[in-house]
This record gives C-alpha cells, structure tokens and sequence, in this order.
C-alpha cells in the first residue's frame, strides 16, 4: 500500500472508510448465529457491565446501526464481524435471532484497519490492546511507525510510546489488561529493571500517577548514588529486603564490617510495619 495514499481512518471516522468500500448489500437482516467474530479484532475484554447496558437499550430500541461484516474465509456459509461486535454480543443477550448488517468486500488488511478505527474512536481499547493492534499492522501488513501515525491521526510519538508498553513483564501486562494499572502508570513502568515489583506496589497503595512517579524517581535516584560506590552485594541485599518488605533500605557497610541499615518510612503504617516485622522475627 502506497504510503501517499494512506488517509487519517480514525480522523475521518468508521462511515468514511465504509464508503470507500465495495457494499455487497446496504441493509440486510441475517441470523445472529451465522455472524463470527474478527479475528484481527484488537479488544480482548468486553466490560460485563457495559454490555448490559447495550442489551437493555438493545432490547427497548432494537440494533439502530448496522453490523459492519464479510463473508468468512474459513467458513463460506458464516460471515465475519468487522465492526460492532458488542452489538453482537448484547444481542445474544437479549436472545435476538437476527440483526441488522452491512456485508462489504474488505481484505485483511482493510478488516484490521477498521477495527482499529472503531476502537480507538470509542475509547474501547485498553492501551494494551491499542498497542497490540498498531503492532500487527507494522508485522502482519508491513506498515511502519510513520504509516500508523498517518493512519490513525496520531503523533509518530504516541504510536511508538504505545508500542513500547508490550515490552513491559507479563505481570505488569495482565494489571493493564485487568484495569488495575492504567496507561499512565503503564508508561512509568517502561524501561524499569523492576517493573513488576514497582507495579506490584502502585496497586497495593493505590497510588495515582504523580504519586507513581515520585516513588519511581526515588528508586532512580537510589541507583544513582549508590551504583558507583557501594559493593554489588550490598546493593544486591538492599534490592532483596525491599522486595521482601515493600519499603526502601539503605545498608551501609565499613572495611571493618562495621555499619548501620536504615528503613525509610513515609507514615505510622508503614512504621508499625517496620516494628512488626522485627518483633515477630527477634
């Protein structure tokens, strides 16, 4: 695909980029179990509670827009959803046995592409999934980061901001996935050696983003001060008792073995958790 003629699909929005396609039939009713997911569909969760708000609306107004499909490749007799899948979904609910489609000719690409669109517009999308979806595109269809962007309507920055949170730990990935970290946490939390731990404790304390900052920062700046001077086996005990704890320690050591070791604490919990720890251990 020509990178020049590449237009901003999620500028221009879902019904621009239907008209560009060949309709196979406008408006069509067909059974709801002959319809299939896509699979290039980029949202991998469906909030329980917002699709039965849709079902209620569903089933008071009926589907006003139309189910977005193609014929399956896999399977002739089916027909692939392309966009409106939580209509979809909701219906079952309801217990409709046909819904309102557009049948359009789309190739792969095209079924990703919108997608994408109808996600991204809704806010639909963890930014995981997001993220998920701008890299399929670059593997898959062999867009580059300059053509997401032009596509999409977003800084080259944003796509490659949001493509680096798939680097992040498989336990960080599934808090994001869970709603339990969001994307400004999530972008903290790339590039850390720690990531996991530091996300670990944001959830525990339920701290927003400039608190998550601030507790990154303080680690950071630990690093630094220390990397130069002190034994890698200190530091490596310091970093052993803070994952065990949760709470920052310095360990300071002279030649003769001699030294102190410091527990930092920012309130009366965490103090008590200090004494806690050492009167039920000695």
């Amino acid at each position: 695909m020509d990178s020049n003629k590449i237009k901003k699909g999620l500028g221009r929005g879902l019904s621009s980029l239907i008209g560009e396609t060949k309709i196979e039939n406008k408006k069509n009713k067909i059974p709801i179990s002959d319809l299939i997911p896509n699979k290039y569909q980029p949202r991998k969760n469906f909030d329980e509670e917002s699709l039965n708000e849709l079902s209620n609306s569903i089933k008071e107004r009926g589907i006003l827009q139309p189910i977005v499909v193609r014929k399956s490749d896999d399977n002739q007799s089916k027909f692939e959803i392309i966009a409106g899948e939580r209509r979809w979904l909701a219906a079952q609910k309801v217990g409709l046995h046909d819904v309102p489609v557009v049948i359009i000719e789309v190739d792969d690409l095209k079924s990703l592409e919108f997608a994408i669109v109808e996600n991204v517009q809704r806010h639909d999308l963890n930014p995981l999934e997001e993220a998920q979806g701008y890299k399929k595109l670059i593997d898959e269809f062999s867009y580059d980061q300059a053509k997401v962007s032009k596509f999409i309507g977003k800084s080259r920055s944003y796509i490659a901001n949001a493509l680096r949170l798939l680097s992040l730990p498989n336990e960080v990935v599934n808090l994001i996935e869970t709603q339990k970290l969001s994307a400004g946490h999530a972008k903290i939390l790339v590039g850390l050696q720690n990531a996991s731990f530091v996300a670990s404790k944001i959830v525990e304390k339920k701290l927003s983003v400039r608190q998550s900052e601030n507790f990154v920062r303080l680690f950071k700046n630990k690093k630094s001060k220390t990397s130069n001077s002190k034994d890698a086996n200190i530091m490596q005990l310091e970093m052993s008792i803070v994952n065990k704890i949760g709470l920052n320690v310095e360990i300071k050591n002279n030649r003769n073995n001699k030294g102190k070791i410091t527990f930092e604490y920012k309130d009366l919990d965490q103090l008590n958790k200090i004494i806690k720890i050492i009167k039920n251990n000695y």
